[in-house]
């Protein structure tokens, strides 16, 4: 009998690696995502209002978000790559959470370059901001990466995973919560009339969310240990899974892909929230942070009560499924609905909330069943699915800006349509279409919401050790 098969042979008959994780773990695991979750919350709500307000094009600050988003894409599967190889998830998480709370005041707060070569054109303005969103970006996949490969590293009960799953998906809510509150309090308190002004007020807000994530990742540093199943498998000197293992299963690209959709659905849809329910909507100021609250609080609920659940694939999939049709119906509403009626607005945030918990629980998860027990490739499978999910989200959003950009300014109060004037050689051209805020927060995430009910559809989801919680959360 070969090393690799004893170590295998000892780990399914421990039953310490199949019993369901304990109550005070399962949250001291979902607290370490919190400094992450809070700046990502911060990004991409904040970011391209924030870079609009202060002089950049759209076009500039969709250049800025993208230039995170590739840095972030390719450093999670570097860094993916390195914990495969020499493990310590707690040191990469440490290390990337110290990079994300030392850099993203710097992304909020003002061009730095402009100040010591004492210029402020937009290009180097445009230039200092995308190096600073690259930077807090590595350090963010660092902590990312690191804390999601563990999951498949601390059980292999696939219960278990789906509730430490849903666990960080609730203290994602919490800190986009937390977030909303610190922007209500700072907006209210103080009033931007100068740029100076303006880029104070999100400094506020960057230090605020810095702190409050900080003292989360104290928590989860110091009360979580290092998973016993990765370091039973550094001394096997067979363990190390090749990409190519991975490449060749069906699964890992249906899983990418359904991954990649998911996070698109959310961060798109995240991203011009507030520009819809402004610009095209006409609602009040307090509606930008209202919205959103309703959406994350609901969004908190369903994953809360998703840890109550043994889960099996053929469950995961039937719930994604019903996520996923749910956006379908909510991104429709978005994109006919008119000005007159934007108080309906509240109503389809519920729905929206529901959807995205119900998705990004069951979507993850997905992602444990794809590894199940070959932990050494772990950080490598979150690295490349986090690849495709920034690089995806980064591209669409500059495109997005880029038609934003070139879209006509004079609207029809009632209705979903806007429509432009054009006087040519003493004709009048009229021309139609739809706000491109419309098709970010209502056309694109329902698209991707049908696509991926469609292919998780075709998948064979097996889920061993599948051992219902012996402990209620709730309780």
């Amino acid at each position: 009998m070969t090393s690799s098969t004893v170590m295998n042979y000892d780990i399914e008959n421990d039953d310490s690696f199949t019993q369901p994780v304990g109550r005070w773990s399962v949250l001291y695991y979902g607290s370490g995502h919190m400094l992450n979750d809070i700046t990502a919350a911060c990004w991409f709500t904040y970011l391209l209002l924030f870079l609009t307000d202060i002089g950049l094009s759209p076009r500039g600050a969709a250049a800025v978000m993208l230039s995170g988003q590739i840095a972030d894409g390719f450093a999670t599967i570097f860094i993916g790559e390195l914990i495969d190889r020499f493990g310590h998830f707690k040191i990469w998480h440490g290390a990337g959470s110290a990079l994300v709370a030392v850099s993203f005041s710097s992304v909020f707060g003002g061009c730095m370059p402009c100040r010591i070569l004492s210029t402020s054109t937009l290009k180097v303005e445009t230039i200092s901001y995308c190096a600073f969103a690259a930077i807090f970006n590595v350090g963010w996949a660092a902590t990312q990466v690191a804390h999601m490969s563990m999951v498949n590293c601390i059980t292999l009960n696939s219960t278990s995973r789906v509730v430490l799953t849903s666990c960080r998906n609730a203290f994602t809510m919490v800190a986009n919560l937390s977030l909303y509150a610190i922007a209500f309090i700072v907006f209210s308190v103080s009033t931007a009339k100068t740029h100076a002004d303006l880029e104070n007020q999100y400094r506020w807000i960057a230090y605020s969310s810095i702190f409050i994530g900080c003292c989360f990742v104290g928590i989860f540093l110091s009360r979580t240990e290092e998973p016993r199943l990765k370091m039973g498998l550094r001394g096997n000197s067979h363990a190390r899974i090749s990409w190519a293992y991975w490449f060749k299963k069906i699964l890992y690209y249906q899983v990418a892909l359904v991954y990649m959709l998911t996070r698109l659905v959310v961060n798109v849809s995240q991203a011009y929230l507030a520009f819809y329910v402004i610009n095209d909507l006409r609602m009040g100021q307090s509606a930008k942070a209202l919205v959103p609250a309703i959406i994350y609080i609901c969004s908190f609920i369903v994953s809360i009560l998703l840890q109550e659940m043994a889960w099996t694939g053929q469950r995961l999939k039937a719930y994604y499924s019903a996520g996923g049709v749910l956006w379908v119906f909510c991104g429709a509403g978005i994109l006919i609905l008119p000005m007159n009626m934007s108080a309906f607005m509240y109503v389809l945030a519920i729905f929206v909330g529901i959807a995205n918990a119900l998705m990004m629980v069951t979507g993850i998860s997905m992602q444990n069943v794809l590894v199940g027990e070959d932990l050494s490739g772990c950080a490598f499978v979150c690295g490349t699915l986090s690849f495709l999910d920034k690089m995806s989200c980064g591209i669409a959003v500059y495109v997005l800006q880029s038609y934003q950009s070139m879209s006509p300014t004079v609207r029809d109060n009632n209705s979903s349509i806007t429509s432009l004037t054009v006087l040519d050689n003493n004709s009048l051209i009229s021309t139609s279409y739809i706000s491109v805020t419309r098709f970010g927060l209502g056309l694109i995430p329902a698209i991707c919401s049908l696509v991926s009910v469609a292919v998780t559809c075709t998948m064979k989801l097996h889920t061993p050790y599948s051992k219902p919680l012996v402990e209620p959360l709730l309780q």
